[in-house]
Order: C-alpha cells, then sequence, then structure tokens
C-alpha cells in the first residue's frame, strides 16, 4: 500500500457547440486506464469535474471497436459508473491532499478544461509544491494557460504531447473543434512530439510533466505517471 493520493479531473462539457454534431465529453478510456493502474497499484483516487455532478461520456469512446475489454468491464460495473454520477466539483477539493494530477481526456475537455482559473491555480500549486502533473490526449488542454510564479507556461521549454491536430481529421470532428491544441501546446513554448503514426501511442516524460497523446496512450501515460511518483 502507499500513502500516495491521487486527483483525477474529468470534463463536464459535452457537446461541440455545433446543434448538427452529436453529443462529446469525457472518453471513457482514457479514464478507465489510469484507473485501472493506479488501483492496482493501491492508489486511492478522487474523481473530480470543473462544475461537479453528473459526467457526460461521449459515445464514440463506448462504441465496440473502440471499447476495449478493460474499459468495457469498467463500463458494465454500475459501482464504477456511479463514482461518475455525482463528482465533486473542484471547488470542493484541496491540492495539497494530493500526490499526483491527472487530466482525463475527451473533447469536452477543450473547453472547460482550458478557461477555468481555479484549474490553473490548482495545476500550478500542485506542480510547484514538486507534485506530478499528467494529462492525456485532450486533457492536455489542461496544461495551455498555466503560468507558473515566475509568470512562464508551465510547458514553456517542456517535452510533451497532446492530441495531434492531423487526427481530428482522422476522428472526423476537425471542423468541430474550437481550436488547434497542439499548436496551442507549441505556442505556449512546449517541445511537442507525436506518434509517426495517426492515433499511434505515445508518452511523454519531462520531470514531474508526464503527458499522453491519445486514448490509445492512457495505459503507458498511467504506467510512466507512476513510475515518476514513485521515484519521488
Amino acid at each position: 500500500m502507499t500513502d500516495h493520493r491521487a486527483l483525477i479531473v474529468v470534463t463536464n462539457h459535452s457537446d461541440f457547440e455545433n446543434p448538427k454534431a452529436d453529443p462529446t465529453g469525457l472518453w471513457l478510456s482514457e479514464l478507465t486506464h489510469f484507473y485501472d493502474v493506479f488501483e492496482e497499484a493501491g492508489i486511492p483516487m478522487d474523481i473530480v469535474s470543473p462544475k461537479g455532478g453528473k459526467i457526460p461520456i461521449d459515445g464514440r469512446s463506448l462504441k465496440r471497436v473502440v471499447l476495449n475489454k478493460a474499459a468495457r468491464a469498467r463500463h458494465e460495473d454500475p459501482e464504477f459508473m456511479k463514482l461518475l454520477d455525482d463528482t465533486k466539483a473542484l471547488a470542493d477539493v484541496d491540492g495539497h491532499d494530493y500526490d499526483i494530477l491527472y487530466f482525463a481526456g475527451g473533447h469536452g475537455a477543450m473547453w472547460d478544461f482550458a478557461n477555468s482559473e481555479e484549474l490553473d491555480s490548482l495545476t500550478r500549486d500542485m506542480y510547484e509544491a514538486g507534485k506530478v502533473v499528467s494529462a492525456v490526449c485532450h486533457g492536455s488542454a489542461a496544461l495551455q494557460n498555466v503560468k507558473l510564479s515566475n509568470g512562464d507556461y508551465l510547458v514553456k521549454g517542456k517535452n510533451g504531447t497532446g492530441f495531434r491536430y492531423f487526427d481530428e481529421t482522422v476522428a472526423g470532428v476537425k471542423k468541430l473543434v474550437p481550436y488547434n491544441l497542439e499548436d496551442a501546446l507549441k505556442d505556449r513554448g512546449m517541445n511537442y512530439s507525436h506518434a509517426f503514426f495517426p492515433l499511434g501511442g505515445h508518452s511523454v516524460v519531462d520531470g514531474l510533466l508526464v503527458t499522453g497523446q491519445n486514448p490509445n496512450s492512457a495505459t503507458e501515460t498511467a504506467l510512466k505517471a507512476l513510475e515518476v511518483l514513485r521515484g519521488q
């Protein structure tokens, strides 16, 4: 067992702000794969969201061709899914109680993860306190506006990744996303890298910052984040 504790943040945002588009939200496996790794390691976790309440799940992430065996098992587990029925809000948690902050993705995160001063403050405070900060896929949207106490962006000069803009075309939503996340991270100074093949797995560690490119990177990102956490 361990004294560590993990804080997982998931999105509340459920649409592309386009009436013709299907709903979006959390990409379920990006939560469940991290949860699996940390549960096996005996690390307690709390799942929160910017506003709290019930979490929208992107229906595309529940399709059989996408939902692998492990994620499907979580989706079919009523006790696990109950954790998403009424999440705590960011305002109800204290970053001092946690040793790692993890942002799960899904396109909804492009909205509420990117425009939350409360979330930016939490991320900065935990990072500067020597805590691990991790994100996968569109969860990296949470990192783009975080500034450290010295005024620099957290990602400035850091090696990292997030959902590749080219892959928005593969996902069929390039015309629906509110901005280019890859460029946003680069504009803030991240040394951005990606997998050679579209939607290929890719994760990056730079000190206390651990990022993954897409859903296929979630387990690897969680394992690397766990390794960094244990190495402290």
